[in-house]
């Protein structure tokens, strides 16, 4: 009878580490799954956000190539107007200029 309980024991000591084998192994299989399935999600994500900023680089690449000519004009443009502001400005003031300058050059001092 002591054998047949010893027999016993062994027995439900074995089955008791294949179940816990088995639970350890289902565990591991799946983690295994779930960090294949988040490098998966990880890929995706990184290949939409290169995706997304190539198409952004782009859009940007067009728009600076597309305006510099627009740009060139506009710069033109805003320095032909202040040009012509000093230009102007130079003939309101230039009287003043002279009779300042004849004034200190004609002007004798001690």
């Amino acid at each position: 009878m002591e054998a047949n309980r010893g027999q016993n024991g062994i027995q439900l000591l074995l089955a008791a580490e294949q179940e816990a084998q088995h639970i350890v192994n289902a565990a591991r299989n799946e983690k295994m799954a779930r960090l294949k399935q988040a490098k998966e999600e990880a890929g995706k994500e990184i290949a939409e956000f290169r995706a997304q900023m190539e198409a952004e680089f782009q859009r940007k690449l067009a728009e600076s190539s597309g305006d510099s000519g627009a740009n060139v004009k506009r710069l033109e443009q805003e320095t032909e107007a202040k040009i012509g502001h000093l230009k102007k400005e130079a003939a309101r003031i230039s009287h003043d200029v002279v009779q300042m300058l004849l004034k200190h050059v004609t002007t004798v001092k001690n």
